[in-house]
């Protein structure tokens, strides 16, 4: 069934033409108005566009409010809010913003607060930084019946819409409301799970559970791990609503599905591709290139020079190599100096592995420059999910080191998320 009630039982009710394998063929039913096919090979269809081809049956009858931002799109780019608001056969009456906002206007750390949207004149609430029973007053205040989740995530614990989503179940629970997860691609594959396990002494809004750094999940799939593992005193009523034609070792490119950034610095899939491993770097002194046009590809600081990427090259990581690279970012860390760094090029991405290429970035940043220092606050901690990444690396453990040290947390994680994923290939 391509979807799932209450985590792993089957859903009740008719569900028409959604009763699709995950990785068969689209149903037949006929496309909602104004869809039409999107570009390239057009062989994966969203959650979103197999509910709107079965007419919305799910929400029949439902009052429905949507977790969204920009990347919340058709095959042909059309937003969906856009689409639903003027479908007689769905009842949308409500918009949550998450960070960035609805309609993408802010920046990293920010959103767009409680407005009604212009184009469509439906209230829009502000969810960012609300969980818990104050997100739940929001969903009650709204009047909803149904919550429905459709954002693009980029495949890294640390990125912040799955934590949105998991705030939303626990909300919606708690409101004695229904969620809905419309899913969409891992933009990186979901062959494997890479990177330390969260401790859940260190959980904050860049990591509230005890998961891996890039969890190889969709977010339908992640859904179903957390209602089933970590809300199971009170799950939320959950359905997902399965993507059909996409296989686990699909990069974004091969979807056919057109890209729209889920946050200002995360441009492209390669981003994404490269994200769950540099963003460490946000923990750190240096650039992790933002305000560049290449952020968490280029990383870099004052006083760095070519020796850097020499021993990121030496080190001969699998499908990546590193090339000597001077920029001037136009905000945020050295916004305005020319600094020096690397350029990190994936030249191999089935064989590339992003966690062990941050570390070993990490570690040869920290040989080759002096100036090399954790940021004061601890961030490095907090994306890691614990002190060991930063301790081992001051007391001069290599790469293999580090890697191996979270090995046996990662094997029980990968064991534990097996139970959950709805996609093969």
């Amino acid at each position: 069934m391509s979807l799932s009630r209450r985590g792993l039982l089957g859903a009740g009710g008719a569900v028409g033409a959604l009763a699709a394998t995950a990785t068969g063929a689209a149903p037949a039913s006929a496309a909602a108005p104004g869809h039409r096919p999107g570009p390239g090979r057009g062989r994966v269809r969203t959650g979103f566009d197999r509910l709107a081809a079965d007419g919305y049956r799910l929400l029949r009858g439902q009052r429905v409010g949507v977790v969204t931002n920009p990347t919340g799109v058709t095959a042909d780019v059309r937003h969906i809010v856009d689409v639903m608001h003027p479908d007689s056969r769905v009842n949308l009456t409500a918009v949550f913003g998450p960070e960035h906002g609805f309609r993408g206007t802010a920046q990293a750390g920010g959103s767009e607060g409680r407005y009604d949207d212009p184009a469509t004149g439906l209230p829009v609430y502000d969810t960012y930084l609300k969980s818990g029973q104050p997100l739940a007053d929001i969903f009650t205040a709204s009047g909803v019946d149904t919550v429905l989740f459709d954002i693009q995530d980029a495949g890294a614990r640390f990125y912040t819409y799955i934590w949105t989503l998991y705030d939303c179940m626990e909300a919606a629970a708690l409101a004695g409301k229904r969620l809905v997860v419309l899913d969409r691609p891992n933009p990186v594959t979901g062959r494997a799970a890479l990177g330390p396990v969260l401790d859940p002494a260190f959980a904050t809004f860049v990591g509230r559970r005890e998961i891996a750094q890039a969890h190889g999940m969709t977010v339908a799939e992640l859904a179903l791990f957390f209602n089933a593992e970590f809300l199971h005193e009170n799950p939320v009523r959950l359905d997902v609503v399965r993507m059909s034609g996409w296989r686990r070792s699909d990069f974004f490119d091969g979807t056919g599905l057109p890209w729209v950034p889920p946050s200002p610095n995360m441009p492209t899939p390669g981003t994404a591709l490269v994200y769950s491993g540099t963003c460490l770097f946000e923990g750190t002194n240096l650039s992790e290139g933002r305000g560049t046009t290449r952020p968490f590809e280029l990383l870099g600081a004052e006083g760095i020079d070519r020796r850097w990427a020499a021993a990121a090259n030496a080190l001969e990581l699998p499908g990546v190599a590193f090339r000597e690279a001077y920029f001037t970012p136009v905000f945020s860390k050295f916004a305005g100096k020319t600094v020096g760094g690397v350029q990190v090029h994936v030249q191999d991405r089935e064989v590339f592995d992003p966690v062990r290429t941050g570390i070993a970035l990490l570690v040869t940043a920290k040989e080759t420059w002096s100036g090399f220092a954790w940021r004061p606050d601890r961030w490095i901690d907090k994306l890691t999910g614990s002190t060991r990444v930063r301790t081992m690396i001051d007391a001069g453990a290599d790469t293999d080191a580090v890697v191996g040290a979270w090995q046996e947390d990662l094997a029980a994680f990968r064991a534990k998320r097996r139970r959950y994923l709805r996609y093969g290939g």
